[in-house]
């Protein structure tokens, strides 16, 4: 079975003076996005925080699942992922990727824990799909 979602984005104009706007399929989330929020610290969205936020939420959910299976149901389960742009070479790359997750979880011990989430690190779909980027992880049972 394959399922298919879209994101879809529109540039109107030259860089750095054009503008854009992107939306997700389920109408969940539409914004604006443009060189200065790129760049700078710009009104508007980017795709290094997209891809942080889908990455973050893949993530999450996929150590939920891990730590459920291995018997320990999470109260929660909040990750940041840091996409760091950098100009290299003449041209810009994402090099990194830091995954910092926190994890609220009875019964379940910090050994069983890290190692879960460093499975999770390499298994959610959205890592998978991001691994040509190194990926460091850095999690916390509460």
């Amino acid at each position: 079975m394959t399922t298919i979602r879209k994101g879809e984005a529109e540039w109107k104009g030259g860089v750095p003076e054009g503008s854009g706007s992107v939306s997700v399929q389920s109408g969940a989330f539409k914004g604006s996005y443009g060189f200065k929020s790129r760049m700078e610290d710009g009104p508007g969205t980017n795709p290094e925080e997209l891809i942080g936020a889908a990455h973050a939420s893949c993530y999450s959910m996929a150590l939920s699942l891990a730590l459920a299976q291995a018997g320990h149901v999470a109260k929660s389960v909040r990750t940041i992922s840091k996409v760091h742009l950098e100009k290299r070479d003449g041209g810009y790359m994402i090099p990194l990727i830091e995954l910092v997750t926190e994890g609220d979880v009875p019964g379940i011990d910090n050994e069983q824990f890290q190692k879960l989430a460093e499975a999770t690190k390499t298994g959610c779909p959205v890592s998978k799909a991001l691994a040509a980027v190194e990926m460091t992880l850095s999690a916390k049972l509460l």
